[in-house]
């Protein structure tokens, strides 16, 4: 095992600092704090493929699942709500895959676009997998409830706050990603056990 998270912890950093200024562009338009949040996905991410190349588990206690899901939460909440000055936000779109459309074939920034369609789906997942983790009989309805209520709350704080805009395909991506953890949990079963 220690082989393998050693081999996970290398490839993961050669990723990280290769792709160094793709991350710091990032910075521009969102807080620093980015860089640790991608920092940490990509880490988390490459140990789970080796793990699962390799056919390892990690063990983990409840409370140390917790404890990530709680500073994963504490950073994406800074991403959500402390932005670079001199970004005008407050805007409302309320029409469905207006903001999505506009990513995918308007004048958006490559980089921008991708980040902010890539983000809002896969800075989700983990909720979906913790949620299927502590549920002993997880519920795709409850799941789906309590995405778009608690969703639905932070993008009226973002807009109330002026921290961002409420936009309603911000809460369709979040709710693809949330559900789509909670569908790829088989998978993650394969590699992280949770006493």
């Amino acid at each position: 095992m220690k082989k393998v998270i050693l081999l996970s912890v290398f490839i993961s950093q050669v990723i990280f600092f290769i792709l160094m200024p793709v991350w710091l562009g990032l910075t521009n338009h969102l807080h620093p704090l980015v860089v640790g949040i991608v920092w940490f996905v990509i880490s988390f991410l490459t140990l789970f493929i080796v793990c699962w190349v390799f056919n390892e588990r990690v063990h983990l206690s409840q409370g140390v699942l917790n404890g990530l899901i709680f500073f994963y939460s504490f950073g994406l909440l800074i991403l959500l709500f402390f932005r670079p000055n001199g970004t005008n936000y407050g805007a409302v779109n309320i029409m469905p895959f207006k903001t999505i459309l506009l990513y995918l074939f308007g004048n958006a920034d490559f980089l921008i676009a991708f980040y902010n369609l890539g983000a809002n789906i896969g800075l989700f997942i983990p909720f979906g997998v913790y949620y299927g983790f502590i549920k002993k009989k997880a519920s795709i309805k409850q799941l789906l409830f309590i995405t778009i209520c608690l969703i639905s709350i932070i993008e009226g704080l973002q807009f109330a706050s002026k921290r961002g805009s409420f936009d309603i395909d911000d809460l369709l991506l979040n709710t693809v990603g949330v559900c789509l953890g909670y569908f790829l949990l088989p998978l993650f079963r394969r590699v992280l056990l949770i006493k």
